[in-house]
């Protein structure tokens, strides 16, 4: 007596819960109470959005990391007053450097603080004309590119999930691409944008050696020699490949950015040149919070707020600089190159969006900006390989041919069941409905995305859900030919049906957990469908579905049930 209610408590408690999280799918809870508020998420194949490829350009990165590195290691020697004449990169796509000293015990300083600080990352190579040279460690490079593409996935998702996408599958490709799903994204162009929006901030110096009318001319004659414009390439291989082809003939550690003019509508439209340092060493990493304030006038801007590494940094390169202009650069576009009137303590600075737009358009900027800041600063730029829309006419279209094959495969099977095993069959067939319903439950609690390989888990669930009743009800029938009462063939049923249902059940969840495990994208999402019907299978079909016979037979004193 005390097993039955355990086991009937255990089943209307079970059958609640699925009730509870079951609800929000089908009632719009948006200003009411319920215990959960949690429901189904439908993929990029059901509801349509956006699916977007892009390449990381991790060896950028690594050239500036080499670059940066040498201006740290600079700042090292000089604070230890240690002499060397310069300090210039060699090869930056190997992360190599080398460092001209001026005597043998200067050499021999040099080498043991780069043997105690940078042991693990600096491979010395030896000594060539003066200078002594060292070079990333291949380990090192590896690991430190895998960090670049996980920090640009990880950053990639905060901005998204700001955007408030439900459930965006954002993953790595191979060493250098990042696949992004967006399903159901109303606003494909913002959210594009706001990944676009790479917010790689520099501080950089200016530059003054050569004015933009110089600068102007120089750039003009490398484009008529390479037979290449600003409109040819996109920005960033643009300024990359201009700046390599004026290499020698600009100041050493200097590079040509672009300023987009106020009243320009986009950088094409209109643009200044400008020469800016590239040893400043400050930049978006540097930041603990970005967002929108105002001026006096009310023009909108973005105020940064520096860590503290970051504060003190800016604090001396703005005193060591007055008068000065600094370049405030935001993915290689200069945003504003105010002149450095004081030292600027305190941590703080403000992204000037200038005049000569509407105001609506300017909010908006500062908004993106900020966001894109705040989320994360990308360790590297992007460019988009590839782009697909899925519309939601096609979404629908394809869940519309779904849930026709699993209709029929469920009137086929009830027909089945019916005509089979009559009121046992009847029994059967609540039961696969209360499967069904359970996986939608679990599903929805786990906030889980539905996708199409996800329907035709749970279409299968439904094809071998009814495999366990029919297992028992067999054995029942088997017990009845021996001439058992139904009482005794519904127990040995079950007991003997058992082993069967759970040999069957757990060889399909080891293939399941094969395939979540080494699989990716839709296999995983058919292989979670999957396990989660097997054990709804195994509540709803075979614990359930006893405990309801035994309630008819036992406690409402019905004889027997047809089968």
């Amino acid at each position: 007596m005390e097993n039955f209610r355990l086991r009937l408590w255990i089943g209307i408690i079970g059958v609640v819960t699925a009730f509870i999280w079951l609800v929000p799918n089908f009632v719009n809870l948006e200003n009411r109470w319920w215990f959960t508020k949690k429901k189904l998420n439908y993929g990029l194949d059901i509801q349509g959005g956006l699916h977007l490829v892009m390449g990381v350009d991790v060896q950028g990165v690594i050239a500036e990391q080499i670059q940066r590195a040498a201006v740290q290691l600079k700042g090292e020697l000089q604070e230890k007053k240690i002499e060397f004449k310069d300090i210039t990169t060699v090869d930056l796509q190997l992360g190599e450097i080398k460092i001209e000293f001026t005597g043998e015990a200067q050499k021999k300083a040099i080498e043991a603080l780069v043997e105690e600080r940078y042991a693990t990352v600096f491979q010395a190579l030896g000594v060539q004309n003066g200078a002594l040279h060292y070079r990333y460690y291949g380990n090192y490079l590896t690991d430190y590119k895998n960090r670049v593409l996980q920090q640009a996935v990880e950053t990639i998702r905060n901005r998204i999930d700001e955007f408030g996408v439900a459930e965006p599958s954002i993953a790595a490709q191979g060493s250098d691409r990042i696949s992004i799903q967006l399903p159901g994204v109303a606003d494909a162009e913002q959210a594009k944008s706001l990944i676009h929006t790479s917010a790689r901030l520099d501080f950089m110096m200016v530059d003054t050696s050569k004015s933009a009318d110089e600068l102007q001319g120089l750039i003009n004659e490398v484009e008529s020699k390479g037979a290449y414009d600003f409109k040819s390439l996109r920005y960033t291989q643009y300024v990359a490949k201009l700046n390599e082809d004026l290499k020698g003939r600009l100041p050493d550690k200097t590079m040509i950015i672009f300023e987009k003019l106020e009243n320009a509508t986009t950088l094409e439209a209109g643009r200044r040149p400008m020469l800016v340092k590239t040893d400043t060493g400050l930049g978006g990493d540097a930041l603990d919070d970005a967002f929108v304030s105002f001026n006096q006038y009310g023009v909108p801007e973005v105020s940064l707020v520096f860590n503290s590494m970051g504060a003190t940094r800016f604090s001396d390169l703005t005193g060591a600089n007055l008068g000065k202009s600094m370049a405030i650069v935001l993915d290689r576009v200069v945003k504003s190159a105010p002149v450095i009137q004081s030292q600027i303590s305190g941590g703080r600075a403000v992204i000037t969006l200038g005049q000569g737009r509407m105001r609506e358009q300017a909010v908006n900027e500062a908004k993106m900006i900020a966001t894109a800041l705040r989320a994360g600063a990308l360790p590297a730029t992007l460019d988009q390989l590839e782009e697909r829309r899925v519309g939601p006419t096609m979404g629908a279209d394809s869940v519309q041919k779904s849930q026709i094959a699993s209709l029929v495969g469920f009137l086929l099977i009830t027909s089945f069941m019916l005509i089979r095993y009559r009121g046992s069959g009847v029994i059967a067939v609540l039961m696969l409905i209360l499967n069904v319903m359970i996986s939608i439950a679990a599903l929805s609690s786990m906030n889980a995305t539905l996708t199409l390989p996800g329907i035709a888990g749970i279409a299968l669930t439904i094809g071998f859900a009814v495999d366990s009743n029919v297992l028992i009800f067999e054995r029942m029938r088997e017990e009845l030919a021996k001439g058992a009462g139904f009482k005794l063939a519904l127990v040995e049923g079950y007991h003997r049906a058992m082993s069967a249902i759970l040999d069957a059940n757990i060889t399909t969840a080891a293939t399941a957990v094969v395939l979540l495990y080494f699989g990716t994208g839709p296999v995983k999402g058919f292989a979670v469908t999957l396990l989660i019907g097997i054990f709804t299978t195994l509540f709803a079909n075979v614990f359930v579905g006893k405990v309801v016979m035994d309630t008819l037979i036992n406690k409402l004193g019905w004889q027997k049930i047809s089968i």
